[in-house]
């Protein structure tokens, strides 16, 4: 998985994504979610489950992307709901925590 911290005037934005889903367009409907032309925003560094679940833990908004994403956020004690499903890859943001 590829994780980025992004600090904002409201906090900070852990984003994660499957490292496999970087650079791919998914698009379902009318649902778009382009992983190519945005993909500096999820290219941080690579982490396995265990240093994505630590950064999950502290914080406050996370944008995830992929089965492997949505599980670290589950392990992280995150309420997961149901992800909005593209293309069978679940995305899911999370805002105000903590």
């Amino acid at each position: 998985m590829y994780l980025k911290v992004h600090k904002t005037p409201l906090g900070e934005i852990v984003a994660l994504c499957d490292a496999e889903l970087i650079g791919l367009v998914l698009s379902e409907g009318k649902m778009r979610l382009d992983l190519k032309a945005n993909a500096s925003f999820y290219s941080g560094r690579k982490v396995g489950q265990s240093e994505a679940v630590a950064a999950l833990k502290g914080a406050q908004n996370a944008n995830l992307v992929g089965k492997k994403s949505v599980a670290s956020a589950k392990k992280a004690g995150m309420n997961v709901g149901k992800p909005l499903m593209i293309s069978g890859v679940p995305h899911l943001q999370i805002y105000g925590m903590g």
